[in-house]
């Protein structure tokens, strides 16, 4: 529950303190980092000033407070802290996300190092990427601003999820990025053969198990998270659609789970990929498998 008014800090420093140990009893991973965002939130500053006017003990207005003291009592529910603030980084994008889409993670952004790079490296003047499943269209947003001279295409097939991914392209504008609604199973047949990425972030969690975070388990979409009984429902789609997309040597990337590589890669070399491949994230977890089209 929010504190009483009267028992509101009145300094960064003192209102720093008390929502580093609210949330840290709460059981949030990064504590202070949180604490820092929501804080800047409200003030309509960067961590870095926030830390900053804590240095200072710079006052704080009781409606900051007041404010700041909801967003913390919402945030030690567990609430993800892109929902309260409707904002989630991604590389060099800040996206539009809420109830109904996924958050992109930090995670993603190596997975999508592997399809930037790729399309970075190939001779085509317009090299084509596709986005499969695009969520938020965080990755194929990415792709699009960061590899300015390729074509992006993105689909997407949750009705929930897809007004976000609406209001990102748009905010984003970018002018080489398409975004389609549809199943991934049939997306973008006029491109059969021609692409040189495609890229996916399925859903990979098997349908039995329980998410660990309460962010993750409470909040986001299971549209977006289960892929059947073994997780990897929708990456045989992907593998077949990857087939059907991609020109000769064209490369599939697909994040997963730590544990699903050795299963990801005998799927795709069984459907007659090459060089199927797993890399790991920073924390040293596999996280991504890699494959060049036959």
């Amino acid at each position: 529950m929010p504190s009483s008014e009267s028992a509101l800090p009145s300094t960064i420093t003192s209102l720093r303190n008390q929502a580093i140990a609210r949330l840290s009893a709460a059981g949030v991973a990064d504590p202070e980092v949180d604490a820092d965002l929501l804080i800047g939130h409200v003030l309509g500053q960067s961590r870095g000033e926030v830390q900053a006017g804590s240095i200072l003990a710079k006052p704080v207005s009781e409606a900051d407070a007041v404010a700041i003291d909801t967003l913390l009592a919402r945030r030690s529910t567990r609430e993800p802290l892109q929902h309260i603030t409707g904002r989630a980084p991604f590389r060099s994008l800040s996206l539009n996300v809420g109830p109904g889409v996924f958050v992109p993670r930090p995670e993603t952004e190596q997975v999508a190092q592997f399809a930037i790079d790729a399309l970075r490296s190939m001779p085509d003047p317009e090299p084509i990427g596709v986005d499969l499943g695009t969520g938020s269209g965080a990755i194929a947003l990415a792709l699009a601003t960061e590899v300015p001279h390729a074509r992006i295409f993105a689909i997407e097939n949750s009705p929930e999820a897809f007004p976000w991914t609406t209001r990102n392209f748009e905010e984003v504008a970018a002018g080489n990025a398409v975004l389609a609604f549809g199943d991934l199973a049939d997306a973008f047949t006029e491109l059969d053969g021609t692409v040189t990425v495609v890229i996916s972030n399925p859903p990979y969690i098997p349908a039995d198990a329980i998410p660990r975070d309460p962010e993750v388990r409470l909040f986001d979409p299971a549209h977006a998270l289960f892929g059947g009984p073994d997780g990897l429902d929708v990456v045989r789609s992907v593998s077949a659609a990857g087939l059907r997309l991609l020109r000769a040597g064209g490369v599939l990337v697909i994040e997963h789970g730590e544990l699903q590589g050795s299963d990801i890669r005998a799927l795709l070399s069984a459907d007659g990929w090459r060089a199927a491949a797993t890399h790991r994230d920073y924390t040293s977890r596999d996280r991504a498998t890699t494959a060049l089209h036959p």
